[in-house]
């Protein structure tokens, strides 16, 4: 099983969308992420996302996250999150500090 944990910053004022568009996502995007196994749960801090997803293999998980409706998706998702000077949302990579149970038989 492969696992990533991801922090990203809102822009002020913007949760009340992305929980909005998150409650209702797209059909298309959860069909690609169910059809490659990917679970995902984010939380919210103030206004930093703290995302964890798991899924069979890192290539599972690229795949969920591949296609031009998942690239509309992202671009919808930098209209409310703090990006770089391309336009791209500024996403951090989380290091693991702690496992324990099932991710500690991987």
């Amino acid at each position: 099983m492969y696992t990533t944990g991801m922090t990203f910053k809102l822009k002020p004022g913007c949760y009340a969308e992305y929980k909005k568009a998150h409650d209702v996502l797209w059909p298309g995007i959860a069909a690609q992420m169910k059809g490659e196994g990917v679970n995902m749960i984010i939380y919210a801090y103030e206004d930093r996302l703290f995302l964890h997803a798991e899924a069979p293999s890192k290539e599972h998980f690229e795949r969920g996250q591949s296609g031009a409706e998942t690239a509309r998706w992202h671009a919808y998702m930098a209209t409310l999150m703090e990006t770089d000077s391309a336009g791209e949302s500024l996403v951090e990579d989380l290091e693991v500090a702690f496992v324990f149970g099932r991710y500690a038989n991987e």
